[in-house]
């Protein structure tokens, strides 16, 4: 797949270059400030964008306003955001929009190369890719909310839905059944108050449910 790259640590920079490199895909820009993602991004079109957070000249949010601009200037464009800490206001406004084609994954997640490139290659597909350690990050910063009617059990099966992994996935990591995962999605989805009807619809409903209740710092 086409790649642009949006990293100001030249380091990183360059050893994402060699790894996506090696793994088959083709870098075809890099950017090292924030200005210069959204034309990389409109001159190549590429497959997927990997942006840094925090990017020259202000180091606060340049990363992500790109990428949201990107999207609204590109619809669909598959981008995964890279940050060196949990900052779920980010994460939030980012999956504000929907969770299609969208990964927040922290950087450290980079020097674990089949997590890393298995993400890449998610969001990439339209899916979504969410560390973990930031849906705890979220989920532990949350007061009342529509979630706590939930199980124990339920709360697991959402968590793993929203980092984007699909029921075959969920039943092998928690060693159950399709069916019981399936059964679970259900009560999640009857707890929510989500209505009948498209499956995949709740599904996105009920992922976004679970990250939007943070409370405001």
């Amino acid at each position: 797949m086409r790649v642009v790259i949006a990293e100001d640590n030249a380091l990183l920079r360059e050893g994402l270059v060699l790894l996506l490199g090696l793994a088959g895909h083709e870098v075809v820009a890099v950017a090292g400030s924030g200005p210069e993602i959204v034309p990389a991004l409109l001159e190549h079109r590429p497959d997927i964008a990997v942006l840094d957070v925090r990017m020259p000249p202000g180091f606060r949010d340049e990363g992500l306003r790109a990428a949201l601009e990107a999207r609204e200037r590109i619809p669909g464009l598959p981008v995964l955001v890279l940050s060196q800490y949990v900052e779920e206001s980010y994460a939030g406004e980012l999956l504000g929009g929907g969770t299609s084609g969208i990964g927040y994954l922290l950087k450290d997640r980079v020097g674990r190369v089949d997590e890393f490139l298995d993400a890449l290659e998610r969001v990439a597909a339209d899916g979504t890719a969410l560390d973990p350690e930031v849906v705890a990050e979220l989920l532990s910063r949350r007061r009342e909310s529509p979630l706590d009617p939930l199980t124990p059990r339920e709360r697991e099966v959402l968590g793993l839905m929203a980092e984007g992994h699909d029921n075959a996935t969920i039943a092998g990591t928690l060693v159950v059944t399709e069916r019981a995962v399936h059964k679970h999605i259900g009560n999640v989805f009857l707890k929510l108050g989500l209505p009948p009807g498209d499956s995949g619809h709740r599904r996105v409903l009920a992922v976004l449910a679970y990250l939007a209740h943070a409370p405001q710092v």
